[in-house]
């Protein structure tokens, strides 16, 4: 559809969210599963003095920091077994919340859109319960398949110490522009499903359908919002990146005293309800503008709604 809107599609999403505040709560619990992998692995060779028992690195010093640990570990058996317990307890606590909030949003934007006055946050949760399992199930299996296809490589490039990585880098660079595209399918497969009561496979094929028909526009909209919510993101988290990047400068300094590290700690826990708030009114607005550009381009024309409270 070459005559997409794209300033109609985000002006109209900011309306929206500011009209009906009651989104920033489903935003904020979407926010809770905004799809974030990452890890960090940290490898190097250090030629250690097999004599020098004052170097951090040493042979007896490992020996030490490991029989300090499994003692803890005995002792604290049971501590650490319920804090790992609880701690996947409230992850899958907040993935629900996450995908109860992104279907949410897409009922209320839909409401809101055709021109609803009120929107009760009892009555979307309600009506978004059936689809919770689908909507699960869509992310669930698309994420899965991607540790299915990474694992096998990150197992090849430790084994080789990394060489293997130097092999797979032009596949990587294959995988990272599919994925963006698979991202971008699975937001309109899960407004298909949510909107048109459809299954998941239903559902994948009627996103995959609207993506292809519909590259350009696509293509437009995920560069806007990724460049677009990047960069918010980053202004919004700054204040913790401040907070932390002179402990990480500094980090031989905390061998002396850990007040700072408690310092840092303490300005992250009191920034965190702001920064969850501004992460959910971010979130918002990102599904917002993806729900419309879902009605944009599947809805005729006449069905678009009127701009009259733009102008009002």
């Amino acid at each position: 559809m070459n005559n997409f809107n794209f300033g109609e599609v985000l002006t109209r999403a900011w309306q929206i969210i500011w009209k009906h505040k009651i989104l920033w709560v489903f935003g904020i619990l979407a926010s809770f599963a905004r799809g974030s992998g990452g890890g960090s692995s940290g490898g190097g060779n250090s030629g250690y003095q097999g004599g020098s028992g004052n170097s951090p690195f040493s042979t007896g010093r490992f020996e030490q920091i490991m029989g300090q640990a499994g003692q803890f570990i005995q002792d604290n058996l049971w501590i650490i077994v319920a804090v790992i317990a609880a701690i996947i307890f409230l992850s899958l606590i907040a993935y629900f919340l996450g995908m109860m909030g992104r279907i949410g949003l897409i009922k209320g934007v839909a409401q809101a859109d055709k021109g609803a006055e009120h929107l009760s946050f009892g009555e979307i949760w309600a009506e978004s319960m059936p689809f919770f399992w689908r909507i699960f199930g869509i992310n669930f299996l698309v994420g899965l398949a991607f540790l299915v296809i990474l694992v096998p490589f990150v197992l090849f490039g430790v084994i080789t110490a990394g060489i293997g990585f130097l092999c797979i880098l032009p596949l990587l660079c294959i995988m990272v522009p599919l994925g963006w595209v698979i991202m971008v399918v699975i937001e309109q497969a899960q407004t298909a499903i949510v909107l048109e009561d459809l299954n998941m496979l239903d559902g994948f094929k009627r996103g995959w359908q609207i993506v292809k028909a519909n590259a350009v526009p696509m293509i437009v909209m995920a560069l806007i919002l990724a460049i677009g919510g990047g960069v918010l993101g980053v202004i919004v988290a700054l204040p913790i990146i401040i907070a932390v990047i002179p402990l990480i400068i500094g980090v031989t300094a905390l061998r002396e005293s850990l007040t700072p590290l408690y310092i840092a700690a303490a300005c992250c826990v009191v920034y965190l309800p702001v920064l969850l708030f501004f992460n959910g009114l971010l979130t918002a607005y990102i599904q917002t503008a993806w729900t419309l550009t879902y009605l944009r381009l599947t809805q005729p024309k006449e069905e678009s709604p009127l701009m009259i409270e733009a102008n009002a």
